[in-house]
């Protein structure tokens, strides 16, 4: 009989739940400020600015977590939790795509390409800044 530390850590069930708590969280979040905030013209300018707030919060807490120590204990549970839980629901690329196949489809193509240009730049900045922010921050701590 095998025990749950002896599993990889994606088959650990606390650590799934702390995943699904999380991404349970993460996309409640998401579609709450996709309610408030409906798509206007046919572009949900919303799912944009989500994506790239997690895109920035994602690489904040990797590079923080990363400087300080080993992906164990309760870093691994912050990473689990917040990274790939809440944040990892908090995003949508599959939003995303569907959104920019609908103008497509809409026969507005100079729109797709400025919502799939303003997605991926701004979330690139974002994860830069964000990983940035993390390594200042590191640094204050004293970290690597």
């Amino acid at each position: 009989m095998t025990t749950s530390e002896s599993r990889p850590a994606h088959l650990r069930p606390g650590l799934l739940a702390v995943v699904l708590a999380g991404g349970t969280l993460g996309t409640a979040a998401r579609e709450g400020l996709s309610l408030a905030f409906p798509a206007t013209g046919g572009v949900a300018w919303v799912i944009v600015g989500i994506n790239v707030i997690g895109a920035s919060l994602l690489g904040l807490l990797l590079e923080a977590l990363a400087r300080s120590g080993p992906d164990a204990g309760r870093r691994r549970l912050l990473r689990l939790g917040l990274g790939t839980g809440v944040l990892g629901g908090f995003t949508t690329y599959s939003t995303f795509a569907v959104a920019t196949a609908g103008l497509l489809g809409a026969g507005r193509p100079l729109l797709a390409l400025a919502y799939v240009a303003a997605t991926l730049l701004l979330g690139a900045g974002a994860s830069l800044a964000g990983i940035m922010a993390g390594a200042a921050l590191a640094r204050r701590r004293g970290e690597r």
